[in-house]
């Protein structure tokens, strides 16, 4: 087993069920999950935004891969992330980052959205990995790739914390070029993500068109079951 250790081993917290110790800001994350089959980690971001596209990405990474401040997207500020984007990019045997749509999510919805995003970015691999790391605790079957569901997985797995980077910033840039075109609802902060004051822009203004009509947009709905939120699968697009 491959380990890529850096500087503070001082855990936050631990999850039983998935065994992950998350550690403040640098912690020890495993370069591989195994050591024979060549592995892509598999993020999403953008899931539980109330606009715009999920975006994913597959990252497979060399053996010998190593960067100091690598970590889940989200314990990264917004300057480690772009400056550790082009660092992934160089380094990586292959990464692939792929969207789909508001429409296309709620079409299906956003669960299966987020996979197929992630098949997607593995489609686009210009090397076939062997084995997926998927981050979370399900997922839809790629084609005849086994893939090992790992919960917290950004936290634990250098290519996964990669996938989640490339997933995030190219995500954040797409939410950025929408912001022009509606800046009321200052995406260009928020992501899309259900703010106080991307709320309150949309029970100021309404929503738009790369709203996501499926979800909770308005505070005083009520909200939807997961039955209620599903539907049928097709006309997936990649957008990237």
């Amino acid at each position: 087993m491959y380990l890529q250790i850096v500087d503070s081993l001082l855990p936050l917290q631990t999850n039983s069920k998935s065994s992950c110790f998350i550690f403040e800001k640098n912690q020890l994350l495993k370069i591989t999950h195994q050591d024979e089959l060549t592995e892509a980690g598999c993020d999403e971001a953008g899931r539980g935004c109330l606009a715009g596209p999920v975006f994913a990405a597959a990252v497979i990474l060399p053996r010998d891969f190593f960067h100091p401040v690598l970590n889940d997207s989200k314990q990264l500020t917004e300057k480690e992330r772009y400056e550790l984007r082009p660092y992934i990019e160089e380094k990586a045997i292959a990464f692939a980052v792929a969207s789909l749509c508001n429409k296309q999510i709620d079409k299906i919805n956003i669960l299966k959205a987020s996979f197929k995003s992630m098949h997607l970015a593995i489609k686009k691999l210009k090397v076939q990995p062997q084995l997926l790391l998927i981050d979370g605790n399900r997922f839809t079957p790629f084609k005849r790739i086994p893939h090992q569901c790992i919960i917290q997985g950004d936290c634990i797995y250098s290519s996964i914390a990669a996938a989640s980077i490339l997933a995030k910033t190219y995500r954040d840039d797409y939410m950025k070029i929408l912001h022009r075109k509606y800046p009321k609802y200052n995406w260009a902060q928020n992501k899309g993500y259900a703010t106080e004051e991307h709320r309150h822009a949309i029970a100021l203004h309404g929503t738009t068109r790369y709203h996501r009509q499926s979800f909770r947009l308005h505070y005083d709905e009520p909200l939807l079951s997961e039955d209620e939120l599903s539907l049928p699968e097709e006309n997936i697009i990649n957008l990237m």
